[in-house]
């Protein structure tokens, strides 16, 4: 079975503060292990984004592929949130919202994350426990 099938996989910016927080975040909140991830600048990340012709230079925050679909930006958030523990699969509400105003706030957090946020010089490297979770 092709990991795309058996997981979902959430591709996110490796050198991104608020994506890496974002991560952690999931993680917490992943009771089921039903996520796996990979940063965009991985290779795997490289190769996915070209499965499924998705442009990381427009694309470069978060993507979700799930059910060997991607999903990317505002829809990629909900569809996670979605999958998570506790009450956050609620804001999955918002998907309602036509996606061009859903986008529009969420390329406004992703043009400016790294002056908000800051950025790392290298990707994240996860724990031993948590490798298995990586791709």
């Amino acid at each position: 079975m092709d990991k795309t099938e058996k997981h979902s996989i959430i591709l996110f910016d490796g050198v991104c503060n608020l994506c890496n927080s974002s991560i952690n975040f999931v993680i917490r909140h992943d009771p089921k292990n039903r996520f796996q991830f990979a940063a965009l600048q991985s290779e795997i990340g490289a190769s996915l984004t070209e499965e499924f012709t998705i442009d990381p230079n427009d694309t470069d925050s978060i993507i979700l592929i799930e059910n060997n679909t991607a999903y990317v930006k505002s829809t990629a958030a909900l569809r996670i949130a979605k999958g998570l523990s506790g009450a956050y699969p609620l804001l999955y509400a918002f998907i309602i919202i036509p996606t061009f105003i859903r986008n529009k706030v969420y390329d406004y957090v992703a043009k400016n994350r790294y002056k908000w946020y800051g950025k790392k010089d290298s990707c994240m490297i996860p724990t031993p426990e948590l490798k298995s979770r990586f791709l």
